[in-house]
């Protein structure tokens, strides 16, 4: 099948993140089989998604193609088109997961369809995932999959959107929930209780001055468009009426951090901030405190640029330079668990994701599919 046949079938299947993924694993496995190619199918524990892995040519070396098949979702967006069907304007390909990321997922299969019919000197691997969207969360049985073997390969191409530049390196991640405990009072009579609103409140005032020192002072790395690691406040939750003194406060944050800032650094004044902010309440109020947890982290991505996998890349898209992007993938996990030389290149630009009328253009699909085919024709030589 021809690599934009695939595409408008998988932008068919609604895959948002907090919907089940099989009907789509299933369909790109049925025509993996057709094509003589046995796939495995890793579903999570209730079987409504599943990863995907499968080998052309053998097992040992080669290159594994890595793309997740989940999308963000569409409500409060106005799309002009519709999108969850493949609509084709002006050379323009819409639809939600065009650019991130089912155009590679669909140009990689209808590679691997292609390597079958080809004897191959080394093997060509697929790797597809789910719930990437969340934080990289469905990888990690794909991974625990791939360390088991027998599948091992030399290097990972992840197909996120770069416009089809070699991207070497993007930022890790960690996810933090700060529960903050405080003492309900009416509000007649605010002072004698504890505003949990509140306490959060000095807790984030940490985070951003603690955000604006490392910007000031912290590590930097010139590649990225924003050279500093980075800390945000996303979601704050806490309070059930206008007259109550709230008792709980739930807020939400992140550290997205550059290779050279190990997590634990950046993040000890925040949590030593947050040590004496509760002994201060504790004082008053024994019951009150901040608690601090970890609910996703992965890794940042950090080729070097004369790794061996860049200059393969490079030799296959004709670009010199190289690239880091500033979104995650699942490229630093592969690396970090499986020790597997990775970069990012794929077709579209991240500014066309998560938008309403996401796109990827046809003359990037057609530029992923040659940059495919002279993989291929590179295994087979």
């Amino acid at each position: 099948m021809e690599t934009l046949e695939i595409l408008e079938r998988l932008i068919a299947f609604p895959t948002v993140s907090r919907d089940p993924n099989a009907p789509l694993m299933e369909y790109v496995a049925d025509l993996l089989r057709a094509g003589g190619i046995e796939p495995v199918l890793v579903p999570n524990a209730d079987g409504a998604k599943a990863n995907l892995f499968a080998s052309v040519g053998g097992f040992e070396g080669g290159v594994m193609l890595s793309g997740h098949t989940d999308v963000v979702p569409v409500e409060g967006q106005h799309w002009t088109r519709p999108p969850f069907a493949l609509t084709r304007d002006g050379g323009r390909l819409y639809g939600r997961g065009t650019a991130d990321m089912k155009g590679f997922v669909a140009a990689s299969i209808a590679a691997m369809l292609r390597a079958a019919k080809m004897e191959l000197a080394a093997p060509l691997h697929l790797a597809l995932s789910y719930d990437e969207e969340l934080g990289c969360l469905g990888v990690h049985s794909l991974i625990d999959l791939i360390a088991r073997g027998p599948a091992r390969p030399a290097m990972c191409i992840v197909g996120e959107p770069t416009e089809l530049r070699v991207a070497t390196g993007h930022k890790g991640k960690t996810g933090l929930r700060a529960t903050c405990r405080g003492v309900e009072a009416h509000s007649a009579l605010a002072p004698t209780g504890l505003n949990a609103l509140h306490l959060a409140a000095d807790l984030m005032s940490v985070i951003r001055a603690e955000q604006a020192r490392v910007a000031e002072e912290g590590t930097r790395d010139g590649d990225y468009d924003i050279a500093y690691s980075t800390l945000h406040v996303g979601r704050l939750n806490g309070g059930v009426a206008l007259n109550i003194v709230p008792n709980l406060a739930v807020m939400d944050f992140e550290l997205r951090n550059l290779a050279a800032d190990r997590p634990d650094e950046v993040l000890a004044p925040i949590r030593a901030a947050a040590d004496r902010l509760t002994a201060e309440a504790r004082a008053r109020f024994p019951e009150a405190g901040i608690e601090i947890e970890v609910f996703n982290t992965y890794p940042g991505l950090d080729t070097p640029k004369t790794a061996e996998v860049v200059r393969f890349v490079q030799s296959l898209t004709g670009a010199n330079g190289t690239i880091k992007v500033a979104f995650g993938t699942e490229g630093g996990l592969f690396t970090e668990k499986l020790g597997l030389p990775t970069v990012v290149c794929g077709p579209g630009s991240m500014a066309q994701g998560h938008k309403p009328d996401e796109f990827v253009t046809e003359e990037q699909m057609a530029r992923c599919d040659a940059m495919l085919a002279a993989l291929v024709e590179r295994l087979a030589a």
